[in-house]
């Protein structure tokens, strides 16, 4: 059995909609769906730094870009010295990716449209259904996760040989069942790896929709067999908080420790980091 602790972390103004995640050393970085900017927080000095990572002259703003027109960047994952910002694949304007170099600060995009279409063709899954929510990328494999919150509940794990996501052939999706609550079935939000146990997030949301917002009904942490992709453990965490992002804080003999981050679908610029503790 698993005990669950979660309470308040941390509270950033100039922060809105975050949904994505990663801590390194004293510095946390966190993504907005509908943002433009790399956030860098301290998490001793509590200073915020924003980072432009989106260059496109046709946009008036980069905080709270209008739905229609946002990136919907849902993932931030890393690998070596590079952090990956993705976007969802939910609609046309939301196939790019970011690569961010921690030690040079150098941005790089590009366009996964055509990797996305691939995904979309292997798992059966049409453009209303397909939602990347989550990413982890290891050595020569990237793992995708897909949001099951269309009318199909494609709750799935996109496996993926090969380090470059531009240029991939080798494909296999794997569906994957998560715990309801009303009958709504919960789906993936972020997913990260320690060791080799993957950590995830997911939420029941009232919504057959990869677009439209709906009522949320709770949300949940868990672990999937690295090997398998089969679950371990499942615990509901909250009955009413969002969450879109995870990252280790810590982990001793005892428990596991995460950060998680809240999008509360407002353009308030304020967001709060929760400390999530699983004790085993």
């Amino acid at each position: 059995m698993h005990s669950t602790t979660l309470e308040v972390f941390a509270e950033i103004d100039g922060i809105g909609s975050a949904s994505g995640l990663f801590l390194a050393g004293d510095l946390l970085y966190i993504i907005g769906d509908n943002s433009g900017y790399l956030n860098e927080y301290n998490i001793k000095t509590k200073q915020l730094q924003k980072i432009k990572i989106l260059f496109d002259h046709t946009l008036q703003q980069l905080e709270n870009i209008a739905k229609s027109l946002k990136p919907d960047f849902e993932i931030l994952c890393q690998h070596n010295d590079k952090l990956y910002i993705l976007g969802s694949g939910s609609t046309q304007k939301r196939n790019l990716m970011i690569e961010f170099d921690l030690k040079t600060q150098k941005v790089v995009q590009q366009d996964l449209t055509e990797t996305y279409a691939k995904l979309k063709a292997i798992a059966k899954i049409d453009d209303y259904n397909f939602n990347l929510e989550g990413a982890i990328f290891r050595s020569n494999e990237w793992l995708l996760f897909n949001r099951g919150n269309g009318i199909d509940a494609k709750n799935g794990i996109f496996k993926i040989e090969g380090a470059d996501l531009v240029k991939t052939d080798w494909i296999k999706f794997n569906s994957f069942k998560l715990p309801n609550i009303n009958h709504v079935e919960s789906s993936f939000t972020d997913a990260t790896l320690v060791k080799n146990e993957i950590f995830f997030i997911a939420t029941a949301e009232d919504t057959k929709s990869t677009y439209a917002d709906g009522e949320i009904l709770g949300s949940f942490v868990g672990s999937i067999n690295l090997q398998t992709l089969k679950l371990n453990f499942s615990n509901k965490i909250s009955d009413h908080h969002k969450f879109e992002g995870i990252t280790l804080l810590s982990q001793s003999k005892h428990s596991t420790s995460f950060l998680l981050c809240e999008d509360r679908d407002t353009e308030e610029l304020k967001t709060v980091i929760y400390k999530l503790v699983i004790n085993h």
